[in-house]
């Protein structure tokens, strides 16, 4: 049985069979280790018996006012260990920590239009498209994979009784990488 635990510094030696996937972006040591200094409790490993890393998931909480939200800036599991439902766990356990102790209005995150298989996932989780950003992933040059639109896609908890994070026909709403911050 594999356990979800908190992400640990030491981790980052440990995780290169998850980051070696092509759907991962890696980012630096001292990105990963803002994340854990500031949100701790918004960053998690998930441990096979054996010690090995199966997935992570790192988020955060930001915003202001009806604004303010849980987001998911990584989840990825290693690819022998795809379709066991860890990516879901994870997944709840952000939505739990944003709506329980953070109070925020929706969880957000961002996946590659192309990336099929994960969009799926998260409108089976009750994520749905707020809106399509033109060249999040790369350079905004063109020519290549890492020049790759994103969906933000959003999630409303408790506390958006409104549901104002919730858009009908969001891929069709375009926004330049530039306007997003």
């Amino acid at each position: 049985m594999s356990v979800l635990r908190p992400f640990r510094a030491t981790d980052l030696f440990r995780f290169n069979n998850i980051n070696l996937d092509p759907w991962t972006e890696t980012y630096s040591i001292s990105f990963y280790l803002s994340y854990l200094s500031r949100w701790p409790d918004m960053c998690y490993v998930q441990e096979a018996p054996n010690g090995r890393l199966m997935g992570y998931v790192l988020g955060k909480a930001e915003g202001g006012g009806q604004e303010f939200h849980g987001h998911v800036t990584a989840i990825t599991v290693s690819p022998q260990y795809r379709r066991l439902g860890l990516a879901r766990g994870m997944m709840r356990l952000i939505e739990q920590i944003s709506d329980e102790v953070y109070h925020a209005f929706f969880v957000d995150l961002f996946v590659r239009c192309q990336n099929k298989i994960a969009k799926n996932m998260y409108q089976g989780l009750g994520y749905s498209v707020w809106r399509r950003i033109i060249g999040y992933y790369g350079t905004g040059m063109g020519g290549g994979k890492d020049d790759e639109d994103a969906f933000d896609m959003r999630k409303p908890l408790s506390r958006d009784a409104a549901r104002r994070s919730v858009r009908a026909n969001g891929e069709l709403v375009h926004v330049s990488a530039h306007n997003v911050t």
